[in-house]
């Protein structure tokens, strides 16, 4: 069949880089490993076909070529290819192929081949995009792949597009010069609802009735108004809070390590309140990137410095005795060099790690050449004195901690006399002379030496005397001798318990969660905080990285320096030293710089995206090609050129977005069925996009309504009041149970603000939960808002919305005089508006009903459990065993208000403050 030229060009142009690409790995790289029989190097090689016997193509007749019927992944008689769904052709390529065999299927040779493609170089590049300057992949092809120039709009330089004074606000002038054609915006939202907007955005918090009444008075007009509020939030110290709540959802912060152990992270405290002490500061963004890549080498000996480097400890981790050292470490190196990627450039950089990035110039070289930097980064519980501005309170709650403590000794002390008489007995069923045995447990007995957990350990510490004399293991009783299931459970919960208990006494020592520059340790596990050795520097192992092939931690292959991502490698201007200490603090130096166009867009995009909930680039933590574009591309160059110009300050770009006419508009518009007809995918900002609270927000301003919030900043997390199942239900760690959730003893400990709730891992709230808080081992770029029936129950059922509404009824109760005034004050309280005529008279309806149903009810009082009772299976034995676990802190609890405390009148309101808690109104920011 005649050739068609327009086929060669294809093959030169599409069908032999797709060739490279997609089939060569399998079909002709190595000669030595060919699948299927198929090598597809040549024309001749593909014409000779695989094990099927059959050529790879019939020139002219796609539908009877093999190659391509199973690349359509639809042939019954074609196995798929390529074998993995996630390397698919396009549909474009597969009709490539197509068309390929149809025009004749012509294979060139290689020097007619480079003949076409130098003739069309120029014509080629303009439609097919270009060639990203990197430090080359592992192939050629990869090297010198195209990109198409939209998608790579997150690597250009920032350029800060020009506005004329008469535009006005330079937001309001990006957003309306996209407006769709024919559509008006909404008009502005009243002042009730901005202030509540404001407030919940720069707080999280509800506005207070009294600011409410302050800000619908103020005399001056709108924008001056909003202006000064917008000041006075964003002076107040819950600021950081609510800017903290959307960084460490990106940080992924936690309590705890995650994993099969899922110990607790004592100090980890101590970096969340850095990030809202750096937010209330107004800390410069370059700076606080800095800080937390690097804070330890930039300022050594300054402990907020080395608190800040906390960041780069927010991931899962763990290394217990089962797992090789060399993987755990690995991961860590993965997780610490994706997490910098998708917090400060929006770049999730573990796709480099098997292989060079499938669709973003990133090669894999540069994922380990990152990697390098962090590579003599080392995992510390290190020492850092108390700073006079943290929150030392509540330190007194160790006690309960320390009681824990005893009660897992004593158990130990009562098995160590059961093991030294069933030593004793042992010896005699063995007819073993018990002489040095005795001997040798004087001597223990007399000792007070204690093991590191403090505890004498006698018969353990017998047998090691008598095997040190030399005595055969076969004349000496075995470990744990004579136990029954019940004692070999118990022991192995005692001594996981102090184990457990040493990284929650953690908490109150000057001690920061972080890292250190030195040589990696050789240490096989780690079950105890671990301190920064004394020779960080010389004793150890200096890792030399490397590319690991097919990202094996086991893996070897070309060796790699410290490095930035090539393709803005012409933004580094500070060298990064192959020295063990210097690098992360010259790396953050290319991170931080104003030239860096990830960082800046990144940061602008989010902050846009807490305002708005919807980003300008659609995924914040990923600007690469297969991530969203921006829809208002100018806009997003002009804040983050503007945000470097105004001090990389996150309050002036607060100021910037938030005086714009976009942010003050309605949400609702007076036209939505033009709305939804012009601007279907609702980026357009003609209207205000109404969202729903948090799951934090949610809780906090029950709290904020009922009057029983503390406002108090920092400190040691705090213990709320959760779902009592899931409190007390037993949780499985390595080897043992994780301790119950027990409650703070004190409603105002109880009653903090949610960020400063103890999150664990393995045990998260479920009304938390429920309303999408994000799980922490992954970074929330967004949060989700679902609208699912468990919700429901939470809200209206939950425990602690039922404690909230009955606290707020009697609130309103004590606070005025009739039915009315309370209605009044309770909508007040919970919407920031007086009730209407209507929605008064429903209330008190439904008030009078529910007082005649709550009339013959007499309430018990509630108090939580002292003891619970587990029941495990032993691991040693397979048998059921049981014991009791202590719930110390309840021994001291006070509880909320109780039905029990209040009249029927009070208990009946709480049912209409149940209504308003569970509305729309209350549960959105419009």
């Amino acid at each position: 069949m005649a050739q068609n030229p327009d086929a060669e060009l294809l093959f030169v142009r599409r069908i032999n880089p797709l060739f490279h690409e997609k089939c060569l790995a399998c079909h002709g790289k190595d000669a030595a490993k060919i699948k299927g029989g198929l090598d597809m190097r040549t024309a001749a090689s593909t014409l000779k076909g695989g094990d099927s016997k059959l050529p790879g193509f019939v020139s002219g007749k796609p539908e009877e070529s093999p190659l391509y019927l199973a690349v359509t992944r639809t042939h019954e008689d074609w196995e798929a290819m390529p074998p993995k769904e996630a390397d698919k052709l396009y549909e474009k390529q597969v009709s490539w192929i197509k068309e390929w065999i149809a025009g004749g299927a012509p294979w060139p040779e290689a020097s007619r081949a480079q003949a076409i493609a130098k003739a069309n170089e120029a014509k080629w590049s303009a439609e097919d995009g270009t060639i990203m300057k990197t430090s080359g992949g592992l192939s050629p092809e990869w090297t010198n792949r195209k990109y198409k120039p939209e998608d790579m709009w997150a690597y250009q330089p920032v350029q800060k597009p020009a506005l004329l004074a008469s535009q006005g606000n330079p937001v309001d002038a990006f957003i309306m010069g996209k407006m769709p054609a024919g559509l008006a915006v909404a008009p502005a939202a009243d002042r009730v609802t901005l202030i509540r907007r404001a407030t919940f955005d720069l707080l999280g918090l509800p506005p207070k009735p009294e600011e409410v009444a302050a800000f619908v008075k103020d005399p001056r007009p709108e924008a001056e108004a909003f202006a000064a509020l917008v000041d006075r939030l964003l002076a107040s110290p819950h600021y950081g809070e609510r800017m903290a709540q959307h960084w460490l959802d990106v940080t992924r912060y936690a309590d705890s390590s995650g994993f099969s152990n899922d110990y607790e992270r004592g100090n980890a405290w101590r970096y969340r309140d850095y990030v809202v002490r750096s937010f209330n500061a107004d800390k410069r963004y370059d700076q606080f990137i800095r800080e937390q890549i690097a804070g330890d080498e930039i300022q050594p000996d300054n402990p907020e410095m080395v608190i800040a480097a906390g960041f780069l400890r927010m991931g899962p981790w763990e290394l217990t005795g089962m797992e090789v050292p060399k993987i755990a470490r690995q991961r860590f190196l993965d997780d610490v060099s994706n997490s910098v990627g998708e917090t400060f450039l929006a770049h999730s950089l573990q796709c480099a790690r098997c292989h060079d990035h499938k669709f973003d110039p990133i090669p894999t070289k540069d994922y380990y050449s990152l990697q390098a930097v962090f590579a003599t980064t080392q995992l510390s519980e290190r020492a850092a004195p108390f700073l006079d501005e943290e929150n030392k309170q509540g330190f007194e709650e160790k006690k309960f901690l320390e009681l824990s403590r005893a009660d897992h000794l004593k158990q130990l002390g009562i098995l160590d006399d059961v093991l030294l008489r069933n030593a004793l007995v042992w010896h005699k069923e063995n007819k073993k002379d018990v002489t040095k045995w005795v001997a040798a447990a004087e001597v223990i007995g007399k000792s007070s030496a204690k093991n590191k957990f403090g505890f004498a350990d006698v018969f353990t510490r017998v047998r090691d005397r008598v095997k040190d004399q030399g005595m055969p293991e076969s004349d000496y009783p075995p470990k744990l001798v004579g136990f029954t299931p019940e004692q070999f459970g118990i022991d192995r919960v005692a001594r996981k318990g102090l184990e457990r208990l040493e990284w929650e006494l953690d908490r109150y020592e000057p001690v920061a969660l972080t890292v250190y520059d030195g040589r990696t340790p050789q240490v096989t596990s780690i079950y105890a905080p671990f301190r920064r050795p004394n020779n960080h520097l010389t004793e150890g192992e200096l890792e030399a990285s490397c590319i690991l092939t097919g990202g094996d931690p086991l893996g070897s292959g070309e060796k790699v320096k410290p490095g930035v991502l090539s393709v803005l490698g012409e933004v580094q201007k500070t060298p990064i030293p192959e020295t063990i200490e210097g690098r992360r603090k010259a790396f953050a130096e290319w991170v931080a710089s104003p030239e860096n166009p990830l960082t800046t867009r990144a940061i602008v995009n989010r902050v846009w995206l807490w305002h708005f909930d919807q980003a300008i680039a659609g995924n914040p933590n990923n600007f690469g090609s297969t991530g969203k574009k921006p829809t208002h591309p100018e806009l997003l160059d002009w804040l983050a050129a503007t945000f470097v110009e105004k001090g990389w300050s996150f309050k002036a770009l607060h100021r910037a977005i938030m005086n714009s006419e976009t942010y003050r508009r309605s949400a609702t518009h007076p036209d939505r069925k033009l709305v939804a007809e012009k601007d279907p995918t609702a980026t357009s900002y003609a209207v205000f996009k109404p969202r729903r609270l948090t799951a934090e927000e949610l809780r906090d301003a029950m709290l904020t309504a009922t009057g029983e919030l503390n406002s108090t900043l920092g400190g040691i997390p705090n213990r709320p009041e959760i779902n009592l199942e899931a409190a007390l239900q037993p949780r499985q760690v390595m080897g043992t149970f994780a301790s119950a959730w027990t409650l703070n003893p004190l409603p105002s400990q109880r009653h903090r603000r949610s960020i400063y709730s103890l999150k664990t891992r393995g045990q998260p709230d479920p009304q938390l939960e429920v309303f999408n808080a994000p799980m922490p081992d992954f970074s929330c770029e967004k949060r989700e808002s679902s609208n699912v029936t468990p919700q429901v129950f939470s809200l209206f059922n939950g425990q602690s919305t039922r404690s909230r509404a009955l606290a707020l009824a009697n609130r309103a109760i004590k606070e005025t005089n009739g039915d009315a005034e309370a209605i009044t004050r309770l909508f007040t309280l919970a919407f920031s508006r007086s009730p209407t005529a209507a929605e008064l008279e429903n209330c008190r309806e439904h008030w009078a009903a529910m007082i005649s149903a709550a009339a013959d009810i007499k309430p018990a009082a509630i108090r939580p459990p002292l003891v619970v009772r587990r029941d495990a299976v032993e691991e040693n034995t397979g048998e059921k065993f049981s014991f009791d676990e202590k719930l110390y802190a309840n021994a001291e609890f006070v509880p909320d208000l109780q039905p029990a405390d209040v009249d029927a009148r009070t208990r009946a309101l709480a049912e209409v403050c149940l209504v308003l808690l569970n509305s729309n109104e209350f549960s959105y920011v419009y």
